[in-house]
């Protein structure tokens, strides 16, 4: 039975998203803005995760200030932990809500949201206030997945279960799965002139990465926040241990290739 909880975070906090979101670099995830950064900008890096996006956005435009924000305590943890690591101790992590920044108007010379709007209830909305809180002349940015547009080989019918049952819960919760087709259409509906929409994609192809992949999927579907929202849609303790099983199986592929899309959005705001 679909029991709707609309604002809940489908993947969760559990240690096993927070290691696969911690693999996520400035390089990987943003190589759309980086041309557009400079020494000295103040960045805000919106639903930071464990940081290490963040605190690579950082060191590009040090001496500048960069804030990281989550609406639950458990990632800043990790977030303050990386920093610590990397001896930083300019960059700030907080609580804050993307629909209601807790920022003055034109505080940040870039807004930068990963995999961020597709989680949301309202994305337009975030958009919008990404867009306040940006100065004149910065830069609004924002990557997101595609669900529906993600494909792998081979094509284990357990992975297109997993696929069908995730985007069914995203949705249970106001999220939209697909978000990245739809990025030009939210900017639009948010008022953002001119957007630039591009495409970009990681791809997984070796022998290691697909490892890492499959066996991180797997723990991530074995762990409580998945096999919860899993039943809701219907699923069985079989079919989650199948899929379980599946993304192992998977990632023990000689042949095993996954990937996965995402939309990006970049618009410089001017007042």
């Amino acid at each position: 039975m679909d029991q709707s909880q609309p604002g809940r975070y489908t993947h969760g906090h559990e240690s096993s998203t927070l290691a696969s979101h911690s693999a996520r670099t400035a390089t990987n995830s943003a190589a759309y803005l980086l041309p557009h950064l400079k020494s000295g900008m103040h960045v805000l890096d919106i639903g930071c995760g464990p940081g290490t996006i963040t605190l690579d956005l950082a060191a590009l435009v040090s001496p500048g200030k960069v804030v990281g924000i989550e609406n639950v305590e458990a990632p800043l943890l990790a977030a303050r932990a990386e920093a610590a690591a990397r001896s930083d101790v300019t960059t700030t992590f907080q609580l804050g809500d993307a629909l209601k920044l807790p920022f003055e108007n034109e505080s940040f010379d870039a807004v930068h949201a990963h995999q961020v709007l597709q989680h949301l209830t309202d994305p337009v909305t975030a958009l919008r206030e990404m867009v306040r809180v940006c100065k004149s002349g910065g830069w609004v940015a924002a990557r997101d997945a595609d669900y529906a547009a993600m494909c792998w080989y081979p094509e284990l019918p357990e992975l297109e279960q997993w696929r069908q049952t995730y985007r069914a819960a995203a949705r249970a919760n106001g999220a939209e799965p697909d978000a990245g087709r739809r990025l030009r259409a939210w900017a639009h509906a948010a008022g953002i002139s001119a957007p630039q929409v591009t495409a970009s994609v990681w791809n997984y192809a070796n022998t290691e990465i697909c490892q890492w992949w499959g066996h991180g999927q797997a723990d991530r579907c074995a762990g409580e926040i998945f096999a919860q929202q899993a039943k809701e849609q219907g699923l069985s303790d079989t079919d989650i241990a199948g899929i379980v099983d599946a993304w192992r199986k998977w990632g023990e592929e000689p042949d095993a290739w996954f990937c996965l899309l995402h939309g990006e959005l970049l618009a410089q705001i001017y007042r």
